[in-house]
């Protein structure tokens, strides 16, 4: 195969992406799907895209090559230019300006017109063998109506399309753009629009930064539209594929990992799957009980801390209650205690305490959380009694880690 630096599908380069060189799972001996050139073509092509933002180590297991970068010094997300490097026939693009300029005059036109007027208004002035035929034309028209570039209109009982509606951003919408290219969800589509833009805007940073979020934004466009349809999906996921409805995306505050909540047929039950995971997806088709399972996805939003759901056989809910001492002049602990009681209620005992309760499928989930309040927690407990014990364990620990240190002094 020749290397160019162009792809047809995001999916294999997003596979390597995260596999080799954002994990670090993988060496070029651990490649066995294909040849290994295959794998060197890959490489440089992913190469010529971020050579600025990688680096080596040298392992036992051979030469393993990663994403290095420094989140402070870099303005934009690297990743998002793995999505501008779609190839491109001849075809399409004569197609692309034939077919929008037949749309301009912001008037509806049935395919039939569409075809007719690319052949005598257009590749009638060329003396070429390379003329689409019309099931391309059609294709083309298709992709563009998934692309929501052109607007699919039902006339009696026939089909029209007109070109999409354009959306003007000014001047004072830019801050908005550069802002959403780096913070939320499907970000790529502000990065592409700054790409048009002559204007910088190189002065927002951000203190915690999940750059591999770019590498899932397909997969979440392609969630979000099967949610605003009411749709079922299959995920395949790398060693399975699995049904079920879409219900709600998470996003961990704290590594940046996304997760899609979906209703799972198989077993009857909301269930929470890594995007990272997910490979491809396919839609099924309509789901006529989409509002019952949005109700199921409600109730079992409401008792999660993260996204464990507690053991699969059994929704036992464990009680969990921490009191805090809080000084004069400390609200600010009251204030943050709201700010992040999640699923959690949070009442003023008395001038000096405050009880945090929380009943939830995991309460080990809430442990690290747990522990940013030591040297204030007055008392713990949970009706799981394991939670407990670790957490009065690690105190044991941690006092006579700190009484051994004093005794040598």
């Amino acid at each position: 195969m020749a290397y160019s630096e162009l792809i047809k599908k995001f999916d294999k380069v997003r596979n390597y992406m995260r596999d080799f060189y954002a994990y670090g799972f993988h060496t070029r001996n651990d490649f066995d799907k294909k040849s290994a050139r295959s794998y060197d073509n890959e490489r440089r092509r992913i190469e010529s895209w971020l050579s600025d933002y990688m680096n080596f180590r040298q392992q036992s297991g051979g030469k393993q090559i990663f994403f290095s970068v420094d989140s402070r010094k870099i303005l934009h997300n690297p990743l998002y230019r793995a999505y501008k490097a779609k190839s491109f026939t001849d075809k399409d693009i004569v197609l692309h300006f034939y077919i929008m300029d037949i749309l301009a005059d912001e008037k509806c036109h049935s395919f039939k017109e569409i075809a007719e007027r690319v052949y005598s208004e257009y590749l009638s002035f060329f003396d070429t063998d390379m003329l689409p035929d019309e099931s391309t034309i059609r294709n083309k028209v298709k992709e563009y109506v998934d692309l929501g570039l052109i607007n699919e209109i039902r006339q009696g009982n026939g089909i029209s399309y007109e070109r999409g509606k354009s959306v003007y951003i000014g001047e004072d919408g830019m801050d908005a753009v550069a802002f959403a290219a780096e913070e939320t969800l499907v970000g790529v589509v502000g990065s592409f629009i700054l790409d048009k833009y002559n204007g910088n805007r190189d002065y927002f940073s951000f203190k915690h930064r999940y750059m591999m979020e770019a590498l899932e934004q397909q997969i979440i466009v392609d969630i979000l539209l099967c949610k605003k349809r009411n749709e079922s999906i299959e995920l395949t996921m790398k060693s399975s594929k699995i049904r079920v409805f879409p219900l709600k995306i998470y996003i961990s505050t704290q590594n940046g990992r996304q997760y899609l909540m979906g209703y799972y047929y198989r077993e009857r039950r909301p269930a929470m799957y890594r995007i990272d995971n997910i490979e491809k997806i396919r839609t099924i088709g309509f789901e006529k009980n989409h509002q019952l399972y949005d109700s199921y996805g409600y109730k079992f939003g409401a008792h999660m801390w993260g996204v464990s759901s507690g053991k699969r056989d059994s929704r036992i809910l464990e009680h969990l209650k921490m009191t805090i001492n809080i000084e004069e002049g400390e609200e600010f602990i009251i204030n943050r205690l709201m700010r992040e009681k999640r699923c959690g209620t949070v009442t003023r005992a008395n001038e000096s305490t405050v009880e945090f309760e929380a009943d939830v499928y995991s309460a080990q989930e809430m442990m690290p959380w747990i522990r940013t309040f030591i040297g204030r927690i007055e008392k713990l407990e949970c009706s799981n009694h394991a939670v407990e014990k670790v957490f009065y364990d690690d105190l044991e620990a941690m006092y006579s880690m700190y009484q051994g240190e004093k005794n040598d002094i």
